[in-house]
C-alpha cells in the first residue's frame, strides 16, 4: 500500500517516518519511488534520525540524487513547524518561576542551534511573559551580552523581572566560569536596576542548567 493510501486507509500515526516523508516530497526521481526518497533523507540526518532534519540546510538536503531546491524547502520548512508546534505545547500555561518549566518550555527552540544563542525573557509584575527577544548569537561573552542593552529593553517592555536564557551547542548545559561570572554581573546590575534577575538558564540536549538552583543566583 502507498503512503498517501494508508494514511486515508489508517490515519497519520499509523505512519513510519519514511512513509510520512514519502507523502511530503510527493514524487521519487528516476529508478526510485518517494519512500526510497524518504529513506535516503533519514540516512543523512544520521542516529538521531528525524530529529537529524533540524540540522541540515537546503545544501545538504540537495546533496541526495532526486531532491531539488523545492523539496528540500519542503522537509526544512516540515522541521521548522514541528520545532514551533513543540515550543507552543511546552509554552502554554508556563510558570515562570519554575527553572523545569522555563528550560522546557525553551528547549525545542534552543537545543538544536549550533552556535550559541543568548535570549532575555521579560516578565510583569505577576511574572507572566511580555516578550522574550534573542540578544546575540555567538560564543556567550561580555562582549556579546550587553547589560545596558539587557535594562534598556527591560526598560521599554516595563518589565519587572527578567529570565537570562542561552544554549550549549555541545549537549552539555554545565556552566562554564565565563557563564557564572556573567550571571553574577548581571545580577548586581539587575538590583541596581531593581529589576531582578530571575535566573539564568543553560539549555542543552534534553537537559538544562539553572543557576538560581545551583546557587549562583
Amino acid at each position: 500500500m502507498l503512503p498517501y493510501e494508508k494514511f486515508l486507509k489508517c490515519g497519520a500515526k499509523a505512519l513510519s517516518d519514511e512513509e510520512l516523508l514519502a507523502i511530503i516530497l510527493r514524487t521519487g526521481t528516476l529508478g526510485e519511488d518517494a519512500l526510497t526518497l524518504a529513506m535516503r533523507v533519514l540516512t543523512l540526518c544520521g542516529r538521531e534520525g528525524i530529529l537529524g532534519l533540524h540540522h541540515l540546510t537546503p545544501k545538504d538536503l540537495k546533496t541526495i540524487k532526486g531532491i531539488g531546491e523545492v523539496k528540500a524547502v519542503k522537509l526544512i520548512t516540515v522541521a521548522e513547524l514541528s520545532r514551533r508546534m513543540a515550543a507552543a505545547v511546552r509554552e502554554k500555561d508556563i510558570c515562570f518561576t519554575n527553572p523545569r518549566q522555563v528550560a522546557e518550555a525553551y528547549m525545542e527552540r534552543m537545543r538544536h542551534f549550533e552556535q550559541e544563542h543568548c535570549m532575555v525573557v521579560y516578565l510583569d509584575g505577576k511574572d507572566m511573559r511580555i516578550a522574550d527577544e534573542e540578544l546575540s548569537v555567538g560564543t556567550l561573552n561580555a562582549s556579546l551580552v550587553s547589560t545596558r542593552e539587557i535594562f534598556r529593553r527591560a526598560c521599554r517592555h516595563n518589565a519587572a523581572s527578567i529570565i537570562l536564557l542561552h544554549n550549549h551547542p555541545s549537549g552539555n548545559p554545565q556552566p562554564s566560569r565565563e557563564d557564572i561570572l556573567l550571571t553574577q554581573r548581571l545580577s548586581q546590575a539587575s538590583h541596581l536596576m531593581e529589576i531582578p534577575l530571575l535566573d539564568h538558564i543553560i539549555i542543552g540536549d534534553n537537559t538544562y542548567t539553572s543557576l538560581k538552583e545551583k546557587g549562583v543566583l
